[in-house]
């Protein structure tokens, strides 16, 4: 019999670390009274499943503590044992743990590691409170806040010097790459000399953009972390949400322009380049979140301020390229 597997350390957040590892493990070939004895010579964290092992020490089947309970000293162990109850890997994940307990109806888990050995047990009180961290954190996560660490938990209600230390740092990235646009502005110069025209839809153009992007920053800061697709896919699929929606402000723009200012040219620079913009302007605002996230930094307070003023460059230049190609000026 063995009381006790021998210690190794595994990964945070993994059920090998979270495993109560001073559990009752017993050979398939001894009694109930054996177990019995066992559990009374011994102090375990856990009882309410007992291991079964082969000559090997390979888990082979559990005996819930019940039957134990309702048989006889005499009764083998292997007659009373269950060979279908749910193991899981000493490297799985917490949440996928939890998440075959809840599937498997049980309530307490056996964890084995790489050779069918047992490491310990997850038990009811682990199993419920790795669900209400997991809650918690997905909860937090949708409101934009990337982890549970104390700083993003109380943004909103530390002194208000500490949230402008998280906060300025990001709205002078963006200060510093709104020179960016400056000099894409200044690139331009001699194309905004030959049609002042073109310059009174740059604002709106510039606006509807990054209120696309900021659409999809908000959703993106909630959603990535719960993501069930790859990244890939949801890329293209918000870019080409973003192109759709860019198609249907062009295609208005267009009509408006054309009508109002009587410059079919001028109208399809618009028109093309909100297409554009809508569909670039909606990678940007999923890229950012997700590399912020990556690298550890929180969406919430980064995304906004850089996106932004990157969307903001690519517009314009996307802008002026058009207008450049479709009235035929020269940057």
């Amino acid at each position: 019999m063995v009381d006790e597997v021998p210690p190794r350390r595994y990964e945070l957040e993994t059920a090998g670390h979270l495993a109560l590892k001073r559990v009752p493990i017993v050979s398939q070939s001894k009694s109930v009274g054996d177990a019995r004895q066992l559990m009374r010579s011994a102090d375990f964290e856990t009882v309410d499943l007992i291991l079964l092992t082969d000559a090997a020490g390979r888990l082979t089947a559990s005996v819930e503590l019940r039957a134990l309970v309702e048989n006889d000293d005499s009764t083998p162990l292997a007659s009373i044992a269950r060979t279908d109850w749910p193991t899981i890997p000493a490297e799985m994940d917490q949440e996928d743990a939890a998440s075959i307990a809840i599937r498997e109806k049980v309530t307490v888990l056996p964890v084995v590691n790489e050779n069918a050995r047992p490491v310990g047990l997850l038990a009811a009180h682990t199993l419920i409170d790795v669900l209400g961290r997991e809650h918690r954190e997905d909860v937090h996560l949708m409101a934009g806040i990337l982890r549970e660490r104390e700083g993003a938990r109380h943004a909103l209600e530390d002194p208000p010097l500490s949230r402008v230390a998280r906060r300025l740092p990001w709205l002078l990235a963006g200060l510093a790459l709104s020179s960016a646009a400056t000099g894409v502005m200044a690139t331009f110069e001699k194309t905004l000399q030959s049609n002042v025209m073109i310059a009174f839809f740059i604002p709106a153009i510039v606006y509807l953009a990054d209120a696309v992007g900021t659409q999809t920053e908000a959703i993106a800061v909630r959603g990535l972390a719960t993501r069930s697709q790859p990244l890939i896919a949801l890329l293209w699929s918000e870019v080409l949400t973003g192109a759709i929606i860019g198609l249907i402000l062009g295609v208005l723009a267009f009509a408006g322009v054309w009508i109002v200012f009587g410059s079919i040219s001028v109208a399809t620079g618009v028109g093309v380049s909100l297409f554009a913009a809508g569909a670039i302007a909606s990678g940007i605002g999923l890229m950012f979140p997700w590399v912020l996230g990556r690298i550890g930094l929180d969406p919430a307070f980064g995304a906004g301020p850089v996106a932004t003023i990157v969307q903001d460059v690519f517009t314009i230049m996307i802008y002026f390229i058009v207008m450049t190609k479709v009235i035929g000026l020269t940057a």
